[in-house]
């Protein structure tokens, strides 16, 4: 755990912390949506610091973590093909399918390379007529303008030879989907403020409304966290429940409005499975009709497989934010970075991984007997 004097600024850090304390009159179940904001809480001690009645539920947002498995599984039979060069982000590398990793894929002759964008495979794709290159589009909003700017720039280049493995996800329809879970603990929730940043706050607003449930979007920066908590926490107190934008320097009420025109030029709207959750109705992004020459799903007939999760890996209960890291069986022992289970263990954002990262092996309630 970090000492406050270690915070950017930490008299402001103090005031937002004490502040947070003399408010706080009852136990409240707080979600960060963001696996960037899981991470910038475990790694500063934020929720140690909090007052014991606020508790910070990690989220379903790890793009790499809600990945389904089934997508896992067609990427590796792509990229095993011998014609395939299959282009990715370096996170998803590591994430296990059913029986192998895409390193695994590339240590046995596959051709697999990381790319920093998407419009480096659409490149290789034009250098390289003889091959099919694909590209693995995952992530939330924020990643898919770029993804869909590449599917159109290969189309205006009239390649052939460039395609798309598809698994984008959409952020409201999860919070509602979590919201009408039965098990729901989620009394207000931090909004993802990079993901805001391009499709604007208007999504919000109805969510509020029809659960009563505060959404404060926030960044990323322990000082981002704390405000949105603070924020959180006052709408709480108060029985109120509003939508309030604590990330204006970044976030603007009608959000990126040309980024948001290009996804609608070349996505739709689908039902979309998530990784230990299942399938949420409305919940991702499939390529229209008019780019389907571009679906790597079809172009190489992988749209039906089945798959079964480790019954050893309860990452899919992490995601829901049922269960922390190390109330897992398998974490730190049969499951480690080194030797993941799930997707959470993997990823740069996942809080299984955060967890490891930084020491949190103790469930909070051992620490409390300890004392």
């Amino acid at each position: 755990m970090k000492y406050l004097d270690e915070f950017r600024d930490p008299e402001l850090a103090r005031r937002l912390f004490d502040e947070i304390r003399r408010v706080t009159t009852r136990s409240w179940a707080i979600m960060e949506v963001c696996g960037g904001q899981t991470h910038s809480i475990i790694r500063n001690g934020i929720d140690q610091l909090l007052p014991p009645e606020i508790e910070l539920i990690h989220g379903p947002g790890c793009p790499v973590c809600v990945t389904p498995l089934e997508v896992i599984d067609k990427a590796l039979a792509i990229a095993a093909r011998p014609d395939v060069t299959f282009c990715s982000f370096g996170d998803m590398l590591r994430v296990p399918g059913s029986d192998k990793d895409l390193f695994r894929v590339k240590s046995s002759g596959g051709d697999v390379r990381i790319v920093y964008s998407p419009l480096d495979a659409v490149k290789l794709a034009a250098q390289r007529p003889d091959r099919e290159v694909v590209f693995f589009g995952i992530g939330f909003e924020t990643t898919a303008p770029a993804n869909a700017m590449a599917v159109a720039q290969a189309r205006q280049l009239g390649l052939k030879n460039f395609s798309m493995l598809v698994s984008h996800v959409l952020v409201p329809p999860a919070i509602a989907a979590l919201m009408e879970s039965p098990t729901c603990r989620v009394q207000a929730f931090l909004a993802a403020g990079h993901v805001c940043s391009v499709m604007g706050t208007w999504q919000y607003g109805p969510l509020v409304e029809k659960y009563h449930v505060p959404i404060v979007v926030t960044g990323f920066e322990p000082l981002d966290v704390l405000e949105g908590v603070r924020r959180a926490v006052i709408q709480l107190e108060a029985g109120a429940a509003q939508l309030d934008n604590a990330y204006s320097r970044a976030v603007r009420p009608e959000g990126n409005v040309a980024a948001q025109r290009m996804l609608e030029e070349v996505f739709e709207v689908t039902d979309r499975a998530w990784r230990g959750i299942g399938v949420i109705p409305q919940s991702g992004w499939k390529l229209r009709d008019s780019y389907r020459d571009f679906d790597a799903e079809v172009r190489f007939n992988v749209t039906d497989m089945h798959t079964v999760e480790s019954a050893l890996c309860r990452s899919g209960e992490v995601l829901q934010g049922l269960i922390k890291p190390n109330e897992c069986e398998a974490f730190g022992k049969q499951c480690t970075p080194r030797m993941p289970l799930g997707a959470t263990m993997v990823s740069s954002e996942g809080a299984c991984a955060a967890y490891f990262q930084y020491g949190r092996f103790v469930r909070a309630e051992e620490i409390e007997v300890a004392r």
